[in-house]
């Protein structure tokens, strides 16, 4: 009986089980429904707000035109619309915006957002702060769990709040309270950004912004690529040496002091070649993206190092990620290259590069490829090398045959790390155990499977290095030069291959990278902390090129000499001489740097670093002078007074400490600090008076404090709109939110600095350019001169004491870019501006108040020499300007470079390009925007007196 009650309690509580489900999975399918009905209906709420604020807008415009007044209101979409008119998106878009930002003040957007993350999630905040401005149902409504399908909708239909928008509006009623005067509001991510206007402009209208008479050239470029390349060190018979750094190659004349730079690529450079007739050169580079993100192709351009002319564009559209190795070949004069990219395949492929023809293509292996290079002999030979490999390439024809290197008896080392050729075609490998192998041809039939006829077999053995050989030198005159990694040594090798001397790069300068022959008896190191050695076996090293080796930010330049200060996160602080080009001093700092400033004695700079802790340091000693520690989070910013009394210090918790300086920045004290950001500081400027401190901080907020009051946030922010600030670094402000691209998101700008002499504003960006705009920048969408040189984003800009110079650090690249500004008058003749005809018409399309300029005839270019072998009909202009249109009215300039004027009338339509990379229409590729200053190219630069 007990058993089967208890077997019928299990049924029953099985069905109540199953009864239990049932109900929650019809209770989940209501819920669902319930959810879809609110989403619709918060989607006909948005509409129905949406409508009423178009009809407020279209009353209010009614009104004002029936008393003959101008609308006030007036909005520019910064969204991106290629060859198009806006205004028919504008009107369905801006008014809903603008009548949204009549309702919101900054304060309350601030308070619902918080901390904003640095990219993710705004446009969502942006949405939610506009509902939340309601009334209660409205915030029952955003809170739902469905919200952000709603937002998905709503974006739709008002087409994307996300663009920045710029409006210009009476202050409303109830702002009218707190604030008051004319205001420009600039939306970045739907936060809206409120800048008084002036009351020195007496009419916004005709307020212009034009192009900066002027222009950028690229000096002195800092730094070398050593850290992860290898082989990209070579002397040229002119003298110099050739290497690279960011997206430049650079040849350095070290005996003149001089440079000239090849600005032909579009990204990071990664692989150098040389021609045998060391002239010409090839340099590889990887992928990369635009401002737009589109795809920009790797490629390998060859060029000339005399004229520094592109002669050849190469392998757009076959290679992946970018170029890993590359070599001419040697016995038939140099008219092959052969090319070893980065994809997974690693694949080989060989060019007859004068007519950009691939002949053979051929996959390699999965692993690491480190070296290739052609047989000086054998035309149809070509080895390759890399991780636990070592292949032989018979070439012919459009076909590669593979021969695997056979180790045998040897032990096969972890990585083939580089290989040479010897007077009698012998190949010599260096590997990762230290140790150099002679690979010599078999001329005897082998025994059965045994290998081929003719195969590479190991002759010699030598025991070289302590850890790895990373890198082998061939000399003039037959002698061979290693470079170690673990030992630091370069040792020479006799005829015989007996070692005869060794020398020791010292431990600071890191292990060797690269090994070239120098003059005379002088040999060129290249090592892993970026510096380029010039030694011999009897004297030593002397260092003739280094750099940071770590991201780079922070930067600062003296009061009064041609001196400037960077840090970054390799711990390293510099000081360098704009003059000489040269290193002054260097201290490593127990934290990484991220700013800096000196103060106006010029006898100390101020570092901020990344733990919150600060360092005043004596600028000539580089002595320590004070340490302070200011929160725990990462400094943003060091600002002083113009008079050094007070120090202003930003930081990433979201605070202003000040300082009081005393003993010309040799004693500080605590002043007080500013509390009322809502993200970290990343901007601040003082006012002439030391009363007053303008600052951004990361969720696009513009505060004024009033600094003698108990540095008290100042809430009526109009108060300040007339303040003339010392400095202008701020990226927010009414003088300087021109500068802002289209569509951006809020950290596209990194960096922005005023010249002393108050004409142009240098910005550093997040897409490899360096800008330069006229100041005051108060128009959206302004027009400016750019310039590539970095290949990673610019992280900082200043301006030398007398404005004759910029500087501008790079973040991954680890280089430092010095320009010389040069003053241009309007004229017909041709630019140094970045800017060419094509780009002046696509982006700088703001009101300008300039008068049609008649076309320019075309003139004929004056050739360049170029040695026999290479037929002229298969040169092209330097690409780093953009190709020439069927119209231009163009001159060419002594570099075969082609620029125009940025007044010159429109092309027909068929000229109109759609891109902005820097390579020829013929590449796939269209016209740049984004180029340096070509005439640098060829005449090296003296200081200015």
């Amino acid at each position: 009986m007990d058993g089967f009650a208890g077997s019928l309690d299990d049924s029953i509580s099985a069905a109540s089980a199953s009864d239990v489900q049932d109900r929650l999975s019809s209770l989940e399918l209501r819920v669902q429904q319930q959810e879809d009905e609110l989403t619709v209906m918060k989607a006909a709420l948005a509409d129905v707000l949406r409508r009423l604020a178009l009809s407020e807008d279209s009353a209010a415009k009614k009104q004002q035109s029936t008393k003959g007044q101008t609308p006030l209101r007036e909005a520019f979409s910064m969204s991106c619309i290629a060859n198009g008119n806006s205004s028919s998106r504008k009107s369905h878009r801006d008014s809903s915006t603008v009548s949204v930002a009549r309702k919101e003040t900054l304060s309350s957007a601030a308070k619902s957002r918080g901390h904003s993350a640095k990219r993710g999630g705004g446009m969502e905040r942006s949405q939610s702060s506009t509902w939340e401005s309601g009334e209660e149902s409205r915030n029952k409504l955003v809170k739902a769990a469905s919200t952000s399908k709603l937002l998905a909708k709503v974006v739709k239909n008002a087409e994307k709040h996300r663009d920045p928008v710029i409006s210009q509006a009476k202050m409303s009623t109830r702002e009218k309270n707190s604030q008051e005067g004319d205001y420009i509001k600039m939306f970045m991510r739907g936060r809206p950004i409120t800048m008084f206007i002036p009351s020195d402009v007496e009419n916004y209208e005709d307020v212009r912004t034009e192009l900066p008479s002027e222009r950028l050239k690229l000096e002195w470029v800092y730094g070398y690529r050593g850290r992860d390349c290898r082989a990209n060190v070579y002397l040229l018979p002119t003298g110099e040496i050739v290497y690279f750094v960011a997206s430049v190659v650079v040849l350095f004349n070290y005996d003149e002091r001089t440079q000239r730079h090849y600005l032909g690529h579009t990204d990071c450079v990664k692989c150098l070649a040389v021609h045998p007739d060391k002239i010409r050169i090839a340099t590889g580079q990887i992928a990369g993206v635009d401002k737009d993100g589109r795809p920009l192709q790797p490629h390998v351009r060859v060029w000339d190092s005399v004229s520094l002319n592109t002669l050849q564009v190469i392998g757009l559209g076959t290679f992946e990620r970018g170029v890993g190795s590359l070599a001419f070949s040697k016995a038939d004069s140099g008219i092959h290259l052969s090319v070893i990219d980065d994809s997974n395949e690693h694949m080989l492929t060989v060019w007859d590069w004068q007519k950009k023809s691939k002949i053979a293509e051929i996959k390699t292996t999965n692993e690491v490829v480190l070296a290739v290079e052609f047989h000086p002999t054998d035309a149809n030979t070509i080895v390759t090398c890399g991780k636990s490999h070592i292949f032989f390439w018979t070439w012919s024809g459009n076909s590669l045959a593979r021969k695997q290197g056979i180790f045998g008896k040897y032990e096969k080392p972890k990585f083939v790390q580089c290989l040479a050729f010897l007077n009698n075609g012998d190949i010599l490998t260096g590997d990762s155990g230290g140790v150099l192998l002679i690979w010599t041809r078999s001329t005897v039939e082998p025994a059965p499977g045994k290998g081929p006829k003719g195969a590479f077999q190991i002759t010699r053995q030598i025991k070289a290095h302590d850890g790895s050989v990373f890198t082998l030198c061939q000399m003039r005159n037959g002698t061979l030069l290693t470079g170690g990694g673990k030992d630091h040594k370069i040792i020479l090798w006799d005829h015989d291959l007996n070692p005869e001397r060794d020398i020791e790069v010292p431990d600071q300068y890191g292990t060797i990278r690269a090994v070239a022959e120098g003059k005379g008896e002088q040999f060129l190191v290249g090592t892993s902390r970026n510096f380029i050695l010039r030694g011999t076996f009897n004297d030593g090293f002397q260092v003739e090129v280094q750099g940071h080796t770590d991201e780079l930010w922070g930067l600062a330049t003296h009061p009064f000499k041609d001196l400037f200060l960077t840090c970054a996160q390799d711990r390293q602080v510099c000081l360098w001489n704009a003059v000489d080009h040269s290193l002054e001093w260097t201290r490593l700092l127990d934290e990484h740097g991220h700013c800096a400033d000196f103060h106006p004695s010029g006898a100390v700079v101020a570092i901020g670093t990344h733990s919150g802790k600060w360092y005043a340091l004596d600028a000539e000693t580089r002595d320590l002078v004070a340490i302070h520690t200011d929160g725990n989070e990462q400094l943003s910013v060091m600002r002083y007074t113009i008079d050094g009394t007070l120090l202003a210090v930003g930081s990433h918790d979201n605070f202003i400490y000040l300082y009081t300086v005393s003993d010309k920045g040799r004693k500080y004290s605590r002043y007080g600090k500013c509390t009322g950001h809502s993200s970290y500081i990343t901007h601040l400027d003082w006012s002439p008076d030391n009363k007053f401190i303008m600052s951004n901080s990361g969720d696009y907020e513009i505060l004024y404090w009033d600094i003698p009051n108990g540095c008290k946030l100042i809430r009526n922010r109009s108060e300040c709109k007339d303040i003339d600030w010392a400095t202008y670094t701020c990226v927010l402000g009414f003088h300087v939110f021109g500068v802002w691209p289209e569509g951006s998101d809020g950290t596209d700008i990194n960096a922005l600095v005023r010249s002393h002499n108050r004409k142009v504003i240098a910005l550093a960006d997040d897409f490899c350019k360096v800008h330069l705009f006229q100041y005051p920048c108060s128009r959206p969408k302004a027009p400016s001169h750019k310039y590539s040189a970095h290949s990673s984003h610019v992280t900082n800009v200043s301006f030398l004491h007398k404005d004759g110079h910029l500087i501008s650090t790079g973040g991954k690249d680890t280089s430092i870019m010095q320009w010389r500004l040069v003053e241009k008058t309007p004229t017909l003749v041709p630019s140094d501006s970045s800017l060419g005809l094509t780009d002046s018409l696509l982006h700088n399309s703001s009101p300008r108040s300039l008068a049609p300029v008649p076309a320019i005839p075309q003139l004929p270019c004056k050739p360049v020499a170029v040695p026999d072998s290479l037929p002229l009909g298969d040169r092209q202009p330097d690409t780093n300007t953009p190709p020439p249109t069927p119209i231009e009215a163009l001159e060419s300039t002594p570099n075969g470079q082609q620029e125009g004027s940025p007044e010159t009338p429109p092309p027909s339509d068929e000229a109109t390009p759609t891109s902005d990379s820097t390579l020829s229409p013929k590449d796939s590729l269209e016209p740049s925007d984004d180029t340096a200053t070509p005439s640098d190219e060829g005449t090296p630069f003296s200081p200015p007196s």
